[in-house]
């Protein structure tokens, strides 16, 4: 069996990619496209291969060679709002690695795909020298996403228990040379 390539994104491999993550968001996050979260879905170039700190990665299939995963990495921490205020102060834009869209279609989901991307994702922020901390959020309505997490990461902040379930997200730590 061969094995899935990964690489940084290209912008041939940009339509691929906006693919993957667009039906994410449709299927797994069930909110479909919202432009103040996800204008970087619709402009990944700007938003990951224009600036030098920021990368975007994908999983290229054995078979037929298009994008069945993606990666992301850029300088911008969490904002407040909508994230709380004592996150945007502790993972600070400039000094916060933020990995943003691991997204791996389902048929290609438990093959290790994610695992590589966050060690590739984890080994760019290290090279560049600049950040201090990982972080990232996710949504654990998505299949398989807060057990992957908690597996490599820490939680920083659970928003389901300060939100009175207004929120379910979970926000996560990986030390830097883990």
């Amino acid at each position: 069996m061969r094995t899935y390539s990964i690489r940084a994104a290209s912008p041939d491999d940009l339509e691929g990619a906006r693919a993957v993550m667009l039906d994410t968001v449709y299927r797994d996050f069930r909110t479909g496209y919202v432009p103040r979260w996800h204008g970087d879905i619709i402009d990944p170039a700007a938003a990951y291969l224009d600036p030098s700190r920021h990368t975007l990665l994908v999983a290229l299939a054995p078979e037929d060679g298009t994008v069945v995963a993606t990666a992301a990495l850029d300088s911008r921490g969490p904002a407040h709002p909508p994230n709380p205020r004592e996150l945007a102060e502790r993972y600070p834009s400039g000094q916060t690695a933020q990995l943003r869209r691991i997204y791996v279609r389902p048929e290609h989901r438990r093959r290790g795909l994610a695992r590589r991307l966050v060690d590739e994702l984890l080994a760019f922020a290290a090279a560049d020298g600049g950040y201090r901390s990982v972080y990232l959020h996710t949504d654990p309505a998505v299949p398989g996403a807060e057990p992957f997490w908690r597996s490599i990461a820490k939680v920083v902040h659970d928003e389901r228990e300060t939100t009175g379930g207004a929120s379910n997200v979970v926000h996560f730590e990986i030390p830097m040379g883990r």
